[in-house]
């Protein structure tokens, strides 16, 4: 294990530089997640379609992610094959986010524009971003690695919801920019992204491919049924599992801004917290779960944060539906829902760092683009049917005209049953180990 340890050393410079994409991903998403919702929610009453127009960018996602994955598989140039991609569309992504706000000000159909404008570009570079790490790192210190570059997304989120996003209570007029309030952290977040492009350009360096041999390209539906039809099926069990958990996950974030707005009385500017506390203990944590996973194994660290996400969304439900029978309402249900976030983060970070190498693991050099590429394919549908499900279930539950504290209690419910469901797939899932080999490659 120390030769181990003393032997990622070596690349941690490197990784915590790769992660400088990964930190703009977890500075614009929070944001996003969070207060598109409420922009929404000036033209849109009902939940359902709000959760609905959300997954615009999912079906974008959907698509674009494993085809441009597989396009940087394939692409040569001096600077690299996933680099090229980077610098284009990263930077037009800072853009469209910076103008959201104002969008937003103008009409529903300009702020519908501006979404499908930013998660074009964004969408497409997700794939080169998460794909430049594997590229460089050596398959057995992946999940060591995968828990740096989610540090960086972590101190990204961190930034957006606990600095960025207090902006969104400002009120002041600026040259240029106008009256700040609900404005502020959407062009200061475009700012950021433009310096980690920056920093990426500069320091980060691709080895060459040329000399290494890619497999012939297999179209995304032709590599779904190649990993259905392989003999092992540990790939496709955790491609179920993590559509499970993302649909838990992706079901309850789009509305935590809106919970903590409606339910326990935030302002504007502490929307975001939710996510801020998470990714405080997202990126102390995923370093060190990384090095957890690495020693008992990571589907057994994934199943036992699996439980821990059970024990916590259904704590979420409990309180919701007696906190305000024993008094818990206000600053005091407020501090214990921002405590059990922070908790919440662990679990959560873990899953996330530690399932992505598990593919990984069974990938060879020539798909990784499509492992990554099916990893999103995944993780994207549950981002598209989970939203409109739960604000479904928010929009059943205002029929019954609820007091204000009941009102979500429904979308904590759905998470604790998908987590359960997670972890019970994850029982099947047999390969994805650091020592494992990919010894049964995808083909069409």
């Amino acid at each position: 294990m120390k030769e181990k340890k003393e032997g990622f050393r070596n690349y941690m410079g490197l990784t915590f530089l790769i992660g400088f994409g990964f930190f703009t991903m977890g500075l614009m998403d929070p944001l996003y997640d969070t207060y598109l919702p409420a922009f929404l929610g000036r033209y849109i009453s009902s939940k359902t379609l709000v959760g609905a127009v959300m997954t615009l960018d999912n079906v974008l996602q959907l698509f674009l992610i494993p085809i441009v994955a597989v396009w940087s598989d394939r692409t040569r140039t001096r600077i690299g094959r996933r680099m090229p991609f980077i610098l284009v569309m990263l930077p037009a992504s800072a853009v469209f986010f910076g103008l959201i706000p104002w969008s937003a000000g103008v009409s529903l159909g300009a702020l519908i524009t501006m979404i499908f404008l930013l998660n074009m570009f964004k969408t497409s570079v997700r794939g080169p971003v998460v794909a430049l790490m594997p590229d460089t790192i050596p398959g057995e210190y992946r999940s060591e690695a995968n828990g740096v570059i989610n540090t960086m997304g972590g101190i990204g989120t961190i930034i957006g919801t606990l600095a960025l996003a207090r902006l969104m209570d400002l009120d002041v007029v600026l040259p240029i920019i106008g009256r700040t309030k609900d404005m502020l952290p959407f062009p200061l977040a475009g700012l950021f992204v433009i310096v980690a492009v920056v920093i990426l350009a500069l320091f980060v360096r691709e080895r060459n491919h040329d000399g290494e041999a890619t497999e012939e390209h297999v179209p995304v539906i032709a590599s779904i049924k190649a990993v259905v039809a392989q003999k092992d099926k540990s790939a496709l069990y955790i491609l179920v599992s993590l559509f499970l958990w993302f649909s838990a996950h992706a079901g309850v974030v789009l509305f935590l801004g809106l919970y903590v707005r409606d339910v326990l009385g935030a302002s504007s500017g502490q929307m975001a917290l939710p996510q801020g506390v998470a990714g405080i203990s997202y990126a102390l944590t995923a370093v060190p779960m990384g090095y957890v996973a690495h020693k008992y194994g990571r589907r057994t660290t994934i199943r036992a944060c699996l439980i821990g996400l059970f024990c916590l969304t259904g704590l979420f439900t409990l309180l919701n539906l007696i906190g305000p029978s024993i008094g818990l309402t206000g600053a005091p249900a407020f501090y214990l829902f921002m405590g059990l976030m922070l908790v919440y983060g662990v679990f959560w970070g873990s899953v996330i760092t530690n399932s992505f190498p598990m593919l990984w693991q069974m990938s060879t050099f020539g798909n990784i683009g499509i492992f990554t590429g099916l990893y999103y394919t995944f993780s994207q549908t549950a981002n598209i049917l989970a939203p409109p499900i739960t604000g479904l279930i928010i929009d059943l539950t205002m029929l019954f005209k609820p007091a204000p504290e009941y009102q979500y209690t429904g979308i904590f419910a759905f998470a604790c049953v998908l987590q359960v469901a997670a972890f019970l797939v994850m029982a099947k899932v047999r390969k994805g180990e650091p020592d494992d080999v990919a010894d049964e490659p995808v083909k069409a």
